[in-house]
C-alpha cells in the first residue's frame, strides 16, 4: 500500500480520510471499475493497517458520498451508475477571464494546477497541527458554545487578545475599538456599506484586490487606481488622484500586497500619511500576513494611531479560509458605527468560531503553528523565485512575505487569452486584468501564488505559449 503511505506523508490526515482518499483515488483513475467488490472489511483493515471499525467508517462515508453501496450479505461494490457532471463544471469551457469567475474558481477547486489561486495549500492550514482543532466536536461537552448572540462587538476575550497584538505591532486600541468580522472581505463590506455614497470617488491600488472592487461597483462607487511602486503607493500619484478627484478614503494593503506581494517602505508611509492629512483621506489599510510578519514592519496604523487610519485584519491567511472571523480597528466613533451596521445587517458574527480562534492563541498552537507557516513562505518564495527565473518570468519588486508574487508578460501577450488557454489545461491563472480597476489596459501580467508555482505544467505551458518578455 505505498500509495496509502505516500498519502500520510504528504498531509497529516485521520486513518479513515486517508482510507476514504485512497479508494476515492482508485475508483475516479479506474483503477477499481463499477460495480465491482471493494475488499472485505477485513481483508481492507489489513490491507490499510488499521482496525475494522476504521474501515467500516471509511466505507460507511463512502456509501454517504455516493462512492460505493453496500449490498447486505455480499459486501461493498463501486457505485455502477456514476452521475454525469453538467456542461458548466468542466473548467474548460468557463470564461476565465473577469473578477467573478477568478473568485469562484479559487472556491470551487476545479483546477489540477492553481498557480492563480489566492490561497496556500489546505495542508498549510487545516493540514497542519491546528488541524484537529479545527474539526467539529464529535463529543458534547468538549467545547462551551456562546450563550445567545453575544454583543455585536464580538467575544470580549478575544477582542482583549487582539488588542494585545495591535500592541506589540505599536498600534494603540482598546478592546472597544476592535470589532469582530466574518472576515477581511466583511470587514470591507462593512466599511463600503456605512462611508461610501452612489457617485462618490474612492481611490484603490492598482493593481489591486478585486473582490473590493466588486463591492465598490455594488455601491456604485467611481474606482480610481492608484500606481502601485515596489515600495508601495505611487505618492505622488495618490496626491494628483485626490486633488483631481476629491476622494475622501483610499483602500490599500501595504504589507505583502495582494496581488504585487511588496510592502510598502517607511519613508513612503510618512509621505502617504501626509498626503492623506493635507487631502483629508482617510486609509483604509488590509493587513491579512501580519501575524506572518514581523511586528516592526512599517504599519499605516501603527504611525497615525488609528486617526485617519481604519485597519482590517483577518485569520484567513494565516488560520483557515473556512473560518470566517477577521476584524476592525479603529477611532471608537468608527467602530460604534460600524458595530450598529453588523448589528442590522448580520445581527452578529460567531460566537462559536471566535471561542475556537482564542483557544488556539491562548494554547499556544496558533503559535507554533506560524512558526511553520513562516517557514513554508519562506521555503516556497526562494523555490518560486528560482522557477520563474528559469522558465524567464521577470518578478515585480521584492516579495514581502505574503502568498503572492507579480510577473509581467511579453507585450505581445493578452493575459485573459492566456488565462483562457491555460483552462484547457485544467491550469488556473490570475489574470493581471482582473487586478487593474481601470479601463485603461495595463501591461500584460498575472498573479502567482508561491506554493503552486513549481508544478511542472505550469512551466511547460508558459513556455509552449511565449508568455515570457524577451530577454
Amino acid at each position: 500500500m505505498g500509495t496509502v503511505q505516500a498519502a500520510e506523508r504528504e498531509a497529516p490526515r485521520s486513518r479513515v480520510e486517508t482510507v476514504i482518499d485512497a479508494f476515492i483515488m482508485r475508483i475516479d483513475r479506474g483503477m477499481i471499475r463499477p460495480g465491482e467488490r471493494l475488499p472485505s472489511i477485513r481483508a481492507a483493515s489489513q490491507a490499510f493497517a488499521v482496525s475494522k471499525n476504521t474501515i467500516v467508517e471509511a466505507y460507511d462515508r463512502l456509501v454517504a458520498a455516493g462512492k460505493i453501496e453496500s449490498r447486505p450479505g455480499s459486501g461493498f461494490y463501486v457505485t455502477p451508475h456514476r452521475p454525469k457532471q453538467a456542461e458548466n463544471e468542466t473548467p474548460a469551457k468557463i470564461d476565465a477571464v473577469d473578477i467573478v469567475w477568478l473568485l469562484r474558481e479559487q472556491l470551487e477547486n476545479r483546477y489540477e494546477v492553481r498557480v492563480g489561486d489566492g490561497r496556500p495549500p489546505a495542508a498549510w492550514m487545516e493540514g497542519s497541527e491546528v488541524g484537529p482543532y479545527l474539526r467539529p466536536v464529535s463529543r458534547p461537552g468538549q467545547r462551551t458554545l456562546p450563550e445567545s448572540y453575544g454583543s455585536p462587538y464580538g467575544l470580549l476575550p478575544l477582542r482583549q487578545r487582539i488588542a494585545l497584538t495591535l500592541a506589540e505591532r505599536s498600534i494603540g486600541a482598546e478592546p472597544t475599538q476592535v470589532l469582530l468580522t466574518q472576515g477581511a472581505n466583511d470587514a470591507l463590506d462593512m466599511i463600503v456599506r456605512h462611508f461610501i455614497e452612489p457617485g462618490d470617488a474612492v481611490l484603490v491600488d492598482n493593481p489591486g484586490y478585486y473582490p473590493l472592487f466588486g463591492k465598490l461597483r455594488l455601491a456604485k462607487a467611481r474606482i480610481v487606481g492608484v500606481r502601485r511602486n515596489p515600495n508601495g503607493p505611487d505618492v505622488d500619484d495618490l496626491a494628483a488622484q485626490a486633488a483631481r478627484t476629491g476622494a475622501k478614503f483610499f483602500f490599500t494593503q501595504s504589507l505583502a500586497h495582494n496581488p504585487t506581494g511588496c510592502s510598502l517602505t517607511l519613508p513612503v508611509a510618512y509621505r502617504l500619511l501626509g498626503v492623506a492629512n493635507e487631502h483629508r483621506l482617510r486609509i483604509v489599510d488590509t493587513d491579512p500576513f501580519a501575524d506572518v510578519l514581523p511586528n516592526t514592519h512599517p504599519r499605516l496604523a501603527a504611525l497615525d494611531q488609528l486617526e485617519r487610519v481604519i485597519y482590517v485584519g483577518t485569520f484567513a491567511k494565516t488560520l483557515s479560509a473556512s473560518l470566517r472571523s477577521g476584524y476592525i480597528a479603529a477611532d471608537p466613533d468608527t467602530i460604534g458605527a460600524l458595530a450598529d451596521l453588523k448589528m442590522i445587517t448580520r445581527a452578529n458574527s460567531s460566537g462559536y468560531i471566535e471561542q475556537i480562534i482564542y483557544d488556539l492563541i491562548t494554547s499556544g498552537r496558533y503559535r507554533g503553528h506560524l512558526k511553520r507557516l513562516a517557514g513554508r513562505i519562506e521555503d516556497a518564495t526562494r523555490q518560486a523565485r528560482d522557477t520563474l527565473g528559469r522558465i524567464g518570468l521577470p518578478l515585480f519588486g521584492t516579495p514581502g512575505g505574503g502568498f503572492y508574487m507579480w510577473c509581467e508578460l511579453a507585450d505581445h501577450i493578452d493575459d485573459k487569452q492566456l488565462s483562457r488557454a491555460a483552462a484547457e489545461h485544467s491550469i488556473l491563472l490570475a489574470p493581471g486584468s482582473a487586478f487593474n480597476p481601470d479601463t485603461a489596459p495595463a501591461r500584460p501580467a498575472m498573479r502567482v501564488n508561491i506554493a503552486h508555482v513549481g508544478d511542472p505544467r505550469f512551466a511547460d505551458f508558459i513556455a509552449g505559449a511565449g508568455a515570457a518578455p524577451a530577454r
